[in-house]
């Protein structure tokens, strides 16, 4: 792989990983190849977490409704240690890095993009969760902004087998020019 790459590492946090009312089983078993990346490029790595708001009022909008439907979600009722990032890659911070989000994408704010920019990263490796929500806002994200986006298969979840299944499928299928779907052990083995 030539293009200066990180590894975007979507959501794997606790609140997603325990038993909640957002708990994603799958995590448990996308967990190993996410380590694996993780570990042997932390200074490539950036965790995204999504935070959510003390009160729905702080949000506007349709994020409002949501919250109101999610209220013990919030902050003002959720063990705000919850929105960490899972103790089996939280040891990696530093050299890695963390980046906070209030939606879906991690790009809403021009934040990351221009920090990325500084440092003239060209391609995204993403892995994480949801695969249907949060990652595929990532990867849709990334391509709109012109970043070559690598999916790691085998290392994105969700809670919903049939919307990841299809998230994938179009990902792959529509956006072949600017996405490479490819396994863990894919990747690794192409650096």
């Amino acid at each position: 792989m030539n293009e200066n790459w990180i590894h975007l590492c979507i959501d794997m946090q606790r609140v997603f990983a325990e038993d909640t009312p957002w708990h994603v089983p799958w995590m448990r078993e996308v967990s190993p190849q996410i380590e694996e990346v993780a570990s042997r490029y932390a200074e490539r790595t950036v965790f995204t977490r999504f935070i959510t708001p003390e009160k729905p009022d702080q949000m506007s909008g349709m994020w409002r409704a949501y919250y109101e439907k999610w209220r013990t979600m919030t902050r003002e009722q959720l063990d705000p240690g919850l929105l960490d990032i899972v103790p089996a890659l939280k040891h990696l911070i530093p050299p890695a890095r963390i980046f906070d989000k209030v939606t879906y994408s991690p790009w809403i704010g021009g934040e990351l993009h221009q920090i990325l920019s500084s440092e003239a990263v060209d391609a995204l490796v993403l892995t994480g969760g949801e695969t249907d929500v949060c990652v595929l806002a990532a990867a849709m994200g990334a391509i709109d902004l012109g970043y070559r986006v690598i999916v790691l298969r085998d290392a994105v979840c969700s809670g919903a087998d049939e919307t990841h299944d299809a998230s994938l499928e179009v990902l792959g299928d529509r956006f072949s020019v600017q996405l490479d779907l490819l396994t863990t052990e894919e990747f690794l083995s192409s650096l």
